[in-house]
Formats: structure tokens, C-alpha cells, sequence
């Protein structure tokens, strides 16, 4: 993987973890399955595949100076910072311009910094798979073989296998589905004919380039004016200037639902789990004997089952009775209850703080 180049995107604020997740110090700097954080265990998993000096970190300029502090190997120019959100095809394509003139044979491995992955070795293997896939001039996706109907996710639909004498199945990709609703997630799961969109990416910077100046052009200007100036004195002050003006996107709706050569490569058994909300760390930690989790903090558990507890007071105790499928989140400011099939909707929470403008909260 000579001319592979990752490509860590670091700058969301994980809502849907909220209290502990927060704008200041959102779910990816947390250390909630262990001492290193989400956004340290995802640069762990490139070790012996990406070299430091190949690993590039998007993010915010809220976050670049607590993500430098986690992650002192890469070198600071490696950081790449938006200063306002645009959105998921705006640093990718950032990137891609970047690597594209580091490298023009560059390999952009994306990833995002929110996932949990137990298998490193079926990770790695995964990763050189697609990258001999994406070397063959494939856009390459990762699908997850789905376990149940999950609404959370995207969804993957294969067509015919790849040619290519690959160590894992590749396939050319008929449809992306956005977020199912569960009758539809069942349908799609019973075919056999669908994964799970995994959110990692594997692609020549220059093949995404010609995908942005088909579908996006007015972004690939845009791009193209920033990554003229990268490197120089006028970098900084062509980044702020074009950069809140671009309209927000994501990779998936701007770019990858109209895609040409898309393959998607199968992965099954690596243990991966979104990390995107409350219960789907149900999937990550391991329950005690009622299925209850606790993640941090002082709990006394009668006649529960089922349920997640989580406390970032040293002083506080939590004590449940009789309580299933619950979720109980307690921060230093705020306490989230709520019914573990309504996860999702920590959202709305969010949605509300900002329209009362109560920002001490978020």
C-alpha cells in the first residue's frame, strides 16, 4: 500500500451521545470503551499499514488543538481544519485536492473517527482489499454484512462480483439506500442482496476529483482555487474566504448515490459497531447477567435488565429498581432518560436546547 493515504474525519459532534457528548468534547476524544479514546483507537488500527506522516486528520478549529494533544505522532501539518462545518463531500474533496499534490497516484483511505472494530487483522485485511479494488479505479466502499433490520444505518445493495482475484468478495454496487425505515430494513435484509454502508471509503484522489467536477462543479472550483494556494502563504486566507460560502453536503447524497464505477467489498466478522448512539453500545460492551450495561460511575442494580448507566460524577450514585430497557446518562449538568428503542431521538433534545438557545447544554 505504497501510495495509500488516510484520511480521519474528526470534526462532528456526536450528538446523539449527548450529556456526555458535547460540542467542546464531542464522542470521539471520550474514552468510552477504555482509556484511549474513539479518535486515538482509530489511528491505532492504521499501525504497521499507514505511516504517520500518510495519516491526515479533518476537523474543526474547535477541535484541532485537542485532537493534536491525542495524537502527538502525526505531524501538524497533517492536520486539516474547516473553519465551519460544510459537511462531509467538502473535506473529502479538501483532502483529495491535498493528496492529489502530495502524490498523484494518492489512495484516500476515509474513515470516520466514531467506530468501534474488535478484529484489527480483519480491519487491515479489509483495507488492503479495497485498496487494490480502488487501484483498479474503483470508488470502494466497506459493507458490513447487517445481523438485524437496523434503521440507523445506509444501506448497500450489490449487483455483479468484480473480476478481480480478490482475498475477500467485491462487488459492483446497484443502490444506495439512505436510513431505512424497519418494515423496509426487513425487506432488504431477507434478500441477502444488501450491506450495511459502513461510512469507510477507499478511492484514487484523482477518480474522486473527476466525480466532484461531474457532480459538483461548483464545490470543484471552489477546490481547486484552495488546493492552488495549499502549502502557500495565501492558504489560510483562500480557505476562509471560499469556504463559507460552499453549500453543505455529504459524501453520500452529493457524490455517491450517482457514482460510476462503485464497488462495494464485504466484510464479515471484524466486530464493527457505529458508535452513533446510546443503545448501539449494547453491541460494544459486554452486558453482566440481566443484559445490563454500566460504563463509568457507582451503580447498585435490583430487578433491572437490559439497560445502560453511565455517570461522570465520582459522588453521585445511581440505584435502579425494577427499571428494563432503559438508558440513564448522568453528566455534571444534565440527566437523559429515556426508553432504549428511542435512542435515536437524542437528537430532538438537541434540536430543542438550540431552539430555546439554552447553549450552556450543548
Amino acid at each position: 500500500m505504497d501510495h495509500a493515504y488516510a484520511v480521519v474525519m474528526a470534526g462532528g459532534g456526536g450528538t446523539r451521545l449527548w450529556p456526555i457528548s458535547r460540542r467542546d468534547h464531542p464522542k470521539h476524544v471520550l474514552p468510552l470503551l477504555g482509556e484511549r479514546t474513539l479518535f486515538q483507537n482509530t489511528l491505532d488500527r492504521l499501525d504497521g499499514v499507514i505511516p504517520n506522516e500518510r495519516v491526515f486528520i479533518v476537523t474543526t478549529v474547535e477541535q484541532v488543538e485537542l485532537l493534536k494533544d491525542q495524537a502527538p505522532q502525526l505531524p501538524v501539518d497533517n492536520f486539516i481544519v474547516e473553519s465551519m462545518p460544510r459537511g462531509t463531500a467538502s473535506v473529502i474533496g479538501l483532502a483529495a485536492e491535498v493528496i492529489s499534490k502530495l502524490d498523484p497516484e494518492g489512495v484516500m483511505v476515509v474513515l470516520p473517527s466514531d467506530h468501534f472494530i474488535h478484529d484489527r487483522g480483519k480491519f487491515q485485511q479489509a483495507l488492503q482489499v479495497a485498496y487494490e479494488t480502488a487501484s483498479n479505479d474503483y470508488l470502494v466502499t466497506l459493507g458490513i454484512k447487517p445481523t438485524f433490520p437496523a434503521t440507523g444505518f445506509g444501506y448497500i445493495m450489490k449487483g455483479a462480483g468484480l473480476t478481480l482475484n480478490l482475498d475477500l468478495p467485491a462487488y459492483h454496487v446497484t443502490k444506495f439506500t439512505e436510513k431505512p425505515d424497519e418494515e423496509e430494513a426487513s425487506r432488504m435484509l431477507g434478500t441477502g442482496e444488501y450491506s450495511w454502508n459502513s461510512g469507510m471509503f477507499i478511492w484514487r484522489a484523482k477518480n474522486i476529483l473527476n466525480e466532484f467536477s461531474r457532480q459538483m462543479p461548483d464545490l470543484k472550483t471552489a477546490l481547486d482555487s484552495i488546493g492552488a494556494t495549499w502549502g502557500s502563504a495565501r492558504q489560510e486566507t483562500t480557505l476562509k474566504s471560499l469556504w463559507l460560502n460552499l453549500k453543505p453536503e455529504t459524501i453520500d447524497y452529493g457524490i455517491m448515490e450517482n457514482a460510476v464505477n462503485v464497488a462495494v467489498v464485504l466484510v464479515e466478522g471484524m466486530g464493527w459497531t457505529d458508535v452513533g448512539s446510546w443503545d448501539s453500545l449494547f453491541d460494544v460492551i459486554t452486558p453482566d447477567e440481566h443484559g445490563n450495561v454500566v460504563i463509568n460511575g457507582e451503580t447498585i442494580i435490583i430487578d433491572s435488565h437490559r439497560s445502560l448507566f453511565d455517570s461522570t460524577s465520582r459522588k453521585k450514585l445511581i440505584a435502579a429498581i425494577g427499571v428494563d430497557d432503559l438508558i440513564v446518562i448522568d453528566s455534571e449538568d444534565a440527566l437523559l432518560i429515556c426508553h432504549r428503542d428511542q435512542a435515536q431521538k437524542v437528537r430532538e433534545v438537541i434540536a430543542r436546547l438550540k431552539d430555546l438557545k439554552r447553549e450552556e447544554y450543548l
